[in-house]
Protein backbone atom coordinates (compact mmCIF):
# COMPACT_ATOMS: atom_id res chain seq x y z
CA UNK A 1 0.00 0.00 0.00
CA UNK A 2 0.99 3.62 -0.41
CA UNK A 3 0.66 5.62 2.75
CA UNK A 4 2.21 6.37 6.11
CA UNK A 5 2.80 4.45 9.33
CA UNK A 6 3.41 6.49 12.50
CA UNK A 7 5.11 4.66 15.36
CA UNK A 8 4.40 6.07 18.81
CA UNK A 9 6.26 5.19 22.00
CA UNK A 10 4.61 6.13 25.29
CA UNK A 11 4.93 5.84 29.05
CA UNK A 12 2.65 2.79 28.95
CA UNK A 13 3.15 0.98 25.65
CA UNK A 14 3.51 1.50 21.90
CA UNK A 15 0.93 2.39 19.28
CA UNK A 16 1.01 1.97 15.49
CA UNK A 17 -1.01 4.50 13.46
CA UNK A 18 -1.60 3.76 9.77
CA UNK A 19 -3.15 5.80 6.95
CA UNK A 20 -3.28 5.92 3.16
CA UNK A 21 -1.56 8.61 1.09
CA UNK A 22 -4.26 11.17 1.92
CA UNK A 23 -3.41 10.91 5.65
CA UNK A 24 -6.90 11.91 6.75
CA UNK A 25 -8.22 8.73 8.36
CA UNK A 26 -6.10 6.61 10.66
CA UNK A 27 -6.20 3.09 12.04
CA UNK A 28 -4.83 2.73 15.56
CA UNK A 29 -3.19 -0.47 16.78
CA UNK A 30 -2.13 -0.88 20.39
CA UNK A 31 -1.16 -0.67 23.06
CA UNK A 32 1.66 -3.05 22.33
CA UNK A 33 3.48 -3.92 25.57
CA UNK A 34 0.91 -2.04 27.62
CA UNK A 35 2.34 -1.04 30.96
CA UNK A 36 5.92 -0.95 29.70
CA UNK A 37 7.80 2.27 29.04
CA UNK A 38 8.53 2.35 25.32
CA UNK A 39 11.20 4.99 24.87
CA UNK A 40 11.60 4.61 21.13
CA UNK A 41 10.61 2.53 18.15
CA UNK A 42 11.71 3.02 14.57
CA UNK A 43 11.32 1.24 11.25
CA UNK A 44 14.00 0.24 8.80
CA UNK A 45 14.29 2.60 5.79
CA UNK A 46 15.04 -0.38 3.51
CA UNK A 47 12.44 -2.86 4.82
CA UNK A 48 9.07 -1.31 5.76
CA UNK A 49 8.09 -4.46 7.66
CA UNK A 50 11.08 -4.32 10.04
CA UNK A 51 10.64 -2.26 13.22
CA UNK A 52 12.85 -2.10 16.31
CA UNK A 53 11.47 -1.16 19.73
CA UNK A 54 13.07 -0.24 23.06
CA UNK A 55 11.04 -1.10 26.16
CA UNK A 56 11.90 -0.85 29.83
CA UNK A 57 10.46 -1.33 33.29
CA UNK A 58 11.94 -1.16 36.74
CA UNK A 59 11.04 -4.82 37.26
CA UNK A 60 12.47 -6.43 34.13
CA UNK A 61 15.03 -3.92 32.89
CA UNK A 62 15.76 -3.12 29.26
CA UNK A 63 14.52 -5.25 26.37
CA UNK A 64 14.68 -4.82 22.59
CA UNK A 65 11.75 -6.09 20.55
CA UNK A 66 11.66 -6.63 16.79
CA UNK A 67 8.76 -6.85 14.36
CA UNK A 68 9.03 -8.35 10.88
CA UNK A 69 5.45 -7.57 9.83
CA UNK A 70 5.00 -3.85 10.35
CA UNK A 71 4.18 -4.02 14.05
CA UNK A 72 1.51 -6.71 13.99
CA UNK A 73 3.60 -9.21 15.94
CA UNK A 74 6.80 -8.87 17.95
CA UNK A 75 9.66 -11.03 19.18
CA UNK A 76 12.19 -10.24 21.94
CA UNK A 77 15.77 -10.05 20.74
CA UNK A 78 19.03 -9.08 22.44
CA UNK A 79 19.12 -7.20 25.73
CA UNK A 80 22.83 -7.46 26.55
CA UNK A 81 24.63 -4.11 26.32
CA UNK A 82 28.06 -4.14 27.93
CA UNK A 83 30.51 -1.25 27.92
CA UNK A 84 33.84 -2.34 26.48
CA UNK A 85 37.08 -1.88 28.40
CA UNK A 86 37.47 -0.42 31.88
CA UNK A 87 34.30 1.30 33.12
CA UNK A 88 36.04 4.57 33.94
CA UNK A 89 34.18 7.61 35.24
CA UNK A 90 32.41 10.74 34.05
CA UNK A 91 31.08 13.69 36.00
CA UNK A 92 27.83 13.83 37.93
CA UNK A 93 25.68 16.97 38.26
CA UNK A 94 27.76 18.34 41.11
CA UNK A 95 31.07 17.67 39.36
CA UNK A 96 32.00 14.57 41.35
CA UNK A 97 33.13 11.45 39.44
CA UNK A 98 30.68 8.62 38.86
CA UNK A 99 31.21 5.29 37.05
CA UNK A 100 29.67 4.72 33.63
CA UNK A 101 26.51 2.66 33.95
CA UNK A 102 23.86 1.33 31.57
CA UNK A 103 20.33 2.54 32.34
CA UNK A 104 18.25 2.41 29.16
CA UNK A 105 18.18 2.61 25.38
CA UNK A 106 17.03 6.10 24.41
CA UNK A 107 17.20 5.86 20.64
CA UNK A 108 17.30 3.17 17.94
CA UNK A 109 18.57 4.05 14.47
CA UNK A 110 18.29 1.36 11.78
CA UNK A 111 20.92 1.39 9.06
CA UNK A 112 19.99 3.09 5.77
CA UNK A 113 21.44 0.10 3.90
CA UNK A 114 20.75 -3.12 5.79
CA UNK A 115 17.61 -4.07 7.77
CA UNK A 116 19.65 -6.32 10.10
CA UNK A 117 22.00 -3.49 11.13
CA UNK A 118 20.77 -1.12 13.82
CA UNK A 119 22.45 1.33 16.20
CA UNK A 120 21.42 2.13 19.78
CA UNK A 121 22.12 5.29 21.75
CA UNK A 122 22.02 4.62 25.48
CA UNK A 123 22.29 6.24 28.91
CA UNK A 124 25.01 6.66 30.19
CA UNK A 125 26.07 7.99 26.80
CA UNK A 126 27.41 5.21 24.59
CA UNK A 127 26.79 3.92 21.09
CA UNK A 128 26.09 0.25 20.33
CA UNK A 129 25.68 -1.58 17.02
CA UNK A 130 23.96 -4.81 16.05
CA UNK A 131 24.46 -6.54 12.69
CA UNK A 132 22.16 -9.53 13.35
CA UNK A 133 18.78 -7.88 13.71
CA UNK A 134 19.23 -6.79 17.32
CA UNK A 135 20.18 -10.15 18.80
CA UNK A 136 23.71 -9.14 19.85
CA UNK A 137 25.05 -5.66 20.58
CA UNK A 138 28.63 -4.45 20.53
CA UNK A 139 29.78 -1.06 21.76
CA UNK A 140 31.61 1.34 19.46
CA UNK A 141 33.96 2.26 22.31
CA UNK A 142 35.80 5.09 20.59
CA UNK A 143 32.94 7.47 21.41
CA UNK A 144 32.70 6.90 25.15
CA UNK A 145 36.49 6.61 25.43
CA UNK A 146 37.12 9.95 23.71
CA UNK A 147 39.58 12.03 25.80
CA UNK A 148 36.77 14.44 26.72
CA UNK A 149 34.55 11.60 28.00
CA UNK A 150 35.49 11.98 31.69
CA UNK A 151 34.18 15.58 31.58
CA UNK A 152 30.73 14.64 30.25
CA UNK A 153 27.94 15.39 32.73
CA UNK A 154 24.22 14.59 32.47
CA UNK A 155 21.48 17.03 31.56
CA UNK A 156 18.15 16.98 33.36
CA UNK A 157 17.12 13.92 31.36
CA UNK A 158 20.32 12.04 32.11
CA UNK A 159 23.53 11.53 30.15
CA UNK A 160 21.71 10.23 27.09
CA UNK A 161 22.78 9.64 23.50
CA UNK A 162 19.54 10.62 21.81
CA UNK A 163 20.26 11.33 18.13
CA UNK A 164 22.16 9.30 15.51
CA UNK A 165 22.47 10.60 11.94
CA UNK A 166 24.13 9.01 8.90
CA UNK A 167 25.56 11.09 6.05
CA UNK A 168 24.00 9.69 2.82
CA UNK A 169 26.93 11.02 0.78
CA UNK A 170 29.62 9.45 2.99
CA UNK A 171 29.07 5.98 4.43
CA UNK A 172 31.77 6.56 7.04
CA UNK A 173 30.33 9.74 8.54
CA UNK A 174 28.09 9.47 11.61
CA UNK A 175 26.81 12.18 13.95
CA UNK A 176 25.79 11.54 17.55
CA UNK A 177 24.17 14.09 19.87
CA UNK A 178 24.49 13.73 23.62
CA UNK A 179 22.85 15.54 26.51
CA UNK A 180 24.85 17.11 28.02
CA UNK A 181 28.07 16.76 26.02
CA UNK A 182 27.07 18.09 22.59
CA UNK A 183 27.59 16.83 19.04
CA UNK A 184 30.26 14.26 18.19
CA UNK A 185 31.22 13.30 14.62
CA UNK A 186 32.93 10.21 13.25
CA UNK A 187 34.52 10.08 9.79
CA UNK A 188 35.56 6.44 9.95
CA UNK A 189 32.34 4.56 10.60
CA UNK A 190 32.33 5.02 14.36
CA UNK A 191 35.88 4.00 15.24
CA UNK A 192 37.06 7.47 16.27
CA UNK A 193 35.20 10.68 17.09
CA UNK A 194 35.73 14.39 17.48
CA UNK A 195 33.64 17.12 19.11
CA UNK A 196 31.64 19.18 16.62
CA UNK A 197 30.42 22.11 18.76
CA UNK A 198 32.33 25.16 17.49
CA UNK A 199 30.06 28.20 17.60
CA UNK A 200 27.87 26.93 20.43
CA UNK A 201 27.55 29.23 23.44
CA UNK A 202 26.04 28.04 26.72
CA UNK A 203 25.85 30.45 29.64
CA UNK A 204 24.98 27.70 32.13
CA UNK A 205 28.35 25.88 31.93
CA UNK A 206 31.67 27.05 33.44
CA UNK A 207 33.21 27.75 30.01
CA UNK A 208 30.38 28.94 27.71
CA UNK A 209 32.33 28.09 24.54
CA UNK A 210 33.86 24.82 25.74
CA UNK A 211 34.72 22.00 23.34
CA UNK A 212 32.12 19.77 25.03
CA UNK A 213 29.46 20.24 27.71
CA UNK A 214 26.64 21.80 25.67
CA UNK A 215 23.13 20.46 26.18
CA UNK A 216 22.05 19.64 22.63
CA UNK A 217 18.43 18.51 22.52
CA UNK A 218 18.13 17.41 18.89
CA UNK A 219 19.82 17.63 15.48
CA UNK A 220 18.34 17.06 12.01
CA UNK A 221 19.72 16.71 8.50
CA UNK A 222 18.30 17.04 4.99
CA UNK A 223 19.32 14.00 2.92
CA UNK A 224 20.10 15.98 -0.24
CA UNK A 225 22.26 18.50 1.63
CA UNK A 226 24.02 16.46 4.32
CA UNK A 227 26.53 19.12 5.33
CA UNK A 228 23.63 21.32 6.47
CA UNK A 229 22.32 20.34 9.88
CA UNK A 230 19.90 22.07 12.22
CA UNK A 231 19.99 21.96 16.00
CA UNK A 232 17.59 22.66 18.85
CA UNK A 233 19.79 23.36 21.82
CA UNK A 234 19.05 24.10 25.47
CA UNK A 235 18.35 27.66 24.39
CA UNK A 236 19.23 28.60 20.78
CA UNK A 237 18.28 27.14 17.43
CA UNK A 238 21.43 26.60 15.38
CA UNK A 239 22.56 25.73 11.87
CA UNK A 240 25.75 24.44 10.23
CA UNK A 241 26.57 24.30 6.53
CA UNK A 242 29.98 22.67 6.81
CA UNK A 243 29.24 19.32 8.41
CA UNK A 244 29.29 20.67 11.99
CA UNK A 245 32.72 22.26 11.71
CA UNK A 246 30.98 25.45 12.90
CA UNK A 247 27.48 26.49 13.98
CA UNK A 248 25.56 29.78 13.86
CA UNK A 249 22.38 30.83 15.61
CA UNK A 250 19.13 31.09 13.59
CA UNK A 251 16.63 31.70 16.42
CA UNK A 252 15.48 34.96 14.83
CA UNK A 253 11.96 36.02 15.82
CA UNK A 254 10.94 32.89 17.76
CA UNK A 255 8.97 33.67 20.95
CA UNK A 256 11.37 31.35 22.81
CA UNK A 257 14.42 29.55 21.47
CA UNK A 258 14.16 26.81 24.09
CA UNK A 259 12.65 23.52 22.92
CA UNK A 260 13.33 19.89 22.26
CA UNK A 261 12.63 19.12 18.60
CA UNK A 262 13.75 20.25 15.17
CA UNK A 263 12.65 18.80 11.82
CA UNK A 264 13.49 19.46 8.15
CA UNK A 265 11.02 19.08 5.29
CA UNK A 266 12.54 16.21 3.24
CA UNK A 267 11.37 17.89 0.02
CA UNK A 268 12.59 21.38 0.90
CA UNK A 269 16.01 21.60 2.57
CA UNK A 270 15.47 25.22 3.65
CA UNK A 271 12.13 24.50 5.37
CA UNK A 272 12.63 23.87 9.09
CA UNK A 273 10.21 23.30 11.97
CA UNK A 274 10.57 23.79 15.73
CA UNK A 275 8.12 23.84 18.66
CA UNK A 276 9.12 26.46 21.24
CA UNK A 277 8.77 25.75 24.95
CA UNK A 278 8.57 28.66 27.41
CA UNK A 279 11.81 28.00 29.31
CA UNK A 280 14.09 25.41 30.83
CA UNK A 281 12.11 25.74 34.05
CA UNK A 282 8.60 25.84 32.53
CA UNK A 283 8.24 23.06 30.00
CA UNK A 284 5.07 24.15 28.23
CA UNK A 285 4.21 26.34 25.22
CA UNK A 286 4.62 30.12 25.65
CA UNK A 287 1.33 31.77 26.73
CA UNK A 288 -0.34 28.35 26.82
CA UNK A 289 -0.58 28.38 22.99
CA UNK A 290 0.61 25.29 21.13
CA UNK A 291 2.36 26.62 18.04
CA UNK A 292 4.65 24.97 15.53
CA UNK A 293 7.06 27.46 13.96
CA UNK A 294 8.22 27.11 10.37
CA UNK A 295 11.02 28.84 8.51
CA UNK A 296 11.17 28.55 4.73
CA UNK A 297 14.51 30.34 4.66
CA UNK A 298 16.58 27.93 6.71
CA UNK A 299 16.07 29.88 9.93
CA UNK A 300 16.13 33.48 11.23
CA UNK A 301 12.60 34.26 9.96
CA UNK A 302 9.83 32.14 11.48
CA UNK A 303 6.05 31.93 11.12
CA UNK A 304 3.63 30.48 13.66
CA UNK A 305 1.48 27.56 12.47
CA UNK A 306 -1.66 27.42 14.61
CA UNK A 307 -4.55 26.10 12.48
CA UNK A 308 -6.05 23.15 14.36
CA UNK A 309 -3.79 23.47 17.43
CA UNK A 310 -5.08 24.61 20.86
CA UNK A 311 -4.46 28.33 21.37
CA UNK A 312 -5.41 28.66 25.01
CA UNK A 313 -4.75 26.82 28.28
CA UNK A 314 -2.38 24.29 26.70
CA UNK A 315 0.45 23.22 29.01
CA UNK A 316 1.82 20.04 27.47
CA UNK A 317 5.43 19.35 26.58
CA UNK A 318 6.91 17.82 23.41
CA UNK A 319 9.92 15.62 24.15
CA UNK A 320 13.06 15.33 22.02
CA UNK A 321 12.10 12.20 20.05
CA UNK A 322 8.39 13.02 19.82
CA UNK A 323 8.29 14.47 16.30
CA UNK A 324 8.83 13.21 12.78
CA UNK A 325 8.22 13.94 9.08
CA UNK A 326 7.18 11.71 6.20
CA UNK A 327 8.44 11.81 2.62
CA UNK A 328 5.07 12.34 0.91
CA UNK A 329 4.29 15.34 -1.27
CA UNK A 330 3.24 17.56 0.41
CA UNK A 331 5.28 16.70 3.47
CA UNK A 332 3.48 15.33 6.50
CA UNK A 333 4.51 16.29 10.03
CA UNK A 334 3.66 14.57 13.30
CA UNK A 335 4.31 15.23 16.97
CA UNK A 336 3.17 13.82 20.29
CA UNK A 337 2.70 15.49 23.67
CA UNK A 338 3.05 14.60 27.30
CA UNK A 339 -0.74 15.01 27.45
CA UNK A 340 -1.16 11.97 25.17
CA UNK A 341 -2.17 13.71 21.93
CA UNK A 342 -0.57 12.94 18.57
CA UNK A 343 -1.08 15.74 16.05
CA UNK A 344 -0.58 15.41 12.31
CA UNK A 345 -0.39 17.73 9.33
CA UNK A 346 -0.73 16.47 5.75
CA UNK A 347 0.00 19.84 4.15
CA UNK A 348 3.45 20.82 5.33
CA UNK A 349 2.25 22.31 8.59
CA UNK A 350 -0.46 24.65 7.26
CA UNK A 351 -3.19 22.79 9.16
CA UNK A 352 -3.24 20.26 11.98
CA UNK A 353 -5.58 17.77 13.59
CA UNK A 354 -5.24 15.23 16.38
CA UNK A 355 -4.72 11.74 14.96
CA UNK A 356 -5.37 10.22 18.37
CA UNK A 357 -5.99 11.58 21.87
CA UNK A 358 -5.72 10.35 25.44
CA UNK A 359 -2.71 8.12 25.06
CA UNK A 360 -0.18 7.86 27.88
CA UNK A 361 2.53 10.54 27.79
CA UNK A 362 4.26 10.34 24.41
CA UNK A 363 8.02 9.70 24.38
CA UNK A 364 8.66 9.22 20.67
CA UNK A 365 7.04 9.61 17.25
CA UNK A 366 8.51 8.17 14.04
CA UNK A 367 6.93 8.28 10.57
CA UNK A 368 7.46 5.58 7.94
CA UNK A 369 6.53 6.35 4.34
CA UNK A 370 5.06 3.20 2.75
CA UNK A 371 5.46 2.75 -1.02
Amino acid sequence: MSGVRVLVGTHKGAFVLTSDAKRQNWEVSGPHFGGWEVYHLKGSPVDPNRIYLSQSTGWFGQLIQRSNDGGKTWEPVGNKFVYEGEPGTHLFYDGTPRPWAFKRVWHLEPSPDDPDTVYAGVEDAALFKSTDGGQTWNELPGLRQHPTGPSWAPGAGGLCLHTILFDPSDANRIYAAISSAGVMRSDDGGTSWKPANKGLHSEYIPDPTAEVGHCVHRIAMHPSRPKTLYMQKHWDVMRTDDGAESWREISGNLPSDFGFIVEVNPLEPETVFVIPIKSDGEHFPPDGKLRVYRSKKGGDEWEALTNGLPQSDCYVNILRDASSVDAMDPCGLYFGTTGGQVYGSADGGDSWKPIVRDLPAVFSVEAQTLA
